[in-house]
């Protein structure tokens, strides 16, 4: 029995010794894979530190010119913008509320006065400052009420707001442009993107209305059914459900 026990012992050392040689090789590896990839990113950025350097300046100088240009150009011409637009806003906005001239004053936002800039030298001076995208929206209303819906249309068209009300209020009046100019498929187009941009108690029922008005003139009595049960259903107070029965009679 004290032989077999110790023939077992014997056995059991060989096995924890070939545990430990294995053991030992396994880490042996790790470490030469270590040293190998060590070695490896040491030859890289040996044989690549210069363009390393320079990728790293390159980003420094474009940030350095960067907030250079933003402080020293663009901040500037934000500023001088929102100044310059002061005189083209304010003939707007006395067109806007007289109850005379009203042509004359929309012409003077447009073109400027007193050798102050209006509206168009805005666009064309300070492109890409806010001054400048404000400008499209009031050129566009100001050639609406003049009359000249392309140009209407086209300053429109070139505005753009996160203000959902105010981008409602600019897609609707491109709608309004194109039923004058009896297109009205285009009109429909655009009050249908009125509608997705805003919703409200106070817009949604009139652009409901124009859309109902205009799908009539098109021959989709459908369509303009769907408009005008919207109004009845969800805006019942609204001056524009009133009349709407008449309407949605007339669709039926």
């Amino acid at each position: 029995f004290a032989m077999r026990m110790s023939t077992y012992k014997k056995k059991s050392n060989k096995i924890r010794k070939s545990r430990v040689s294995n053991e030992n090789s396994s880490t042996k590896k790790v470490f030469e894979t270590l040293d190998t990839s060590a070695s490896k990113s040491e030859l890289f950025i040996s044989n690549y530190q210069n363009y390393l350097i320079y990728g790293v300046t390159v980003l420094v100088v474009i940030f350095a010119l960067y907030f250079s240009y933003d402080k020293f150009v663009v901040q500037p011409k934000i500023d001088e913008s929102n100044v310059e637009i002061f005189t083209a806003q304010k003939y707007f906005d006395l067109a806007l509320n007289s109850t005379s001239n009203k042509d004359s004053l929309y012409n003077l936002s447009l073109n400027g006065a007193d050798g102050k800039f209006g509206f168009l030298d805005i666009i064309e001076n300070y492109s890409g400052t806010p001054a400048s995208n404000i400008s499209y929206y009031s050129s566009g209303m100001a050639y609406y009420h003049l009359k000249k819906y392309d140009l209407a249309i086209e300053y429109l068209g070139k505005f753009s707001s996160n203000d959902d009300v105010l981008n409602s209020l600019s897609l609707t009046t491109i709608g309004d442009s194109f039923t004058q100019l009896n297109q009205f498929e285009d009109a429909l187009s655009y009050y249908q993107k009125a509608l997705k941009s805003s919703s409200n108690s106070f817009t949604s029922p009139i652009i409901l209305l124009k859309a109902g008005d205009v799908s009539m003139k098109i021959g989709n009595k459908k369509k303009a059914l769907s408009f005008f049960n919207t109004i009845k259903t969800d805006f019942p107070k609204s001056a524009e459900a009133d009349l709407i029965d008449i309407k949605i009679e007339q669709a039926k």
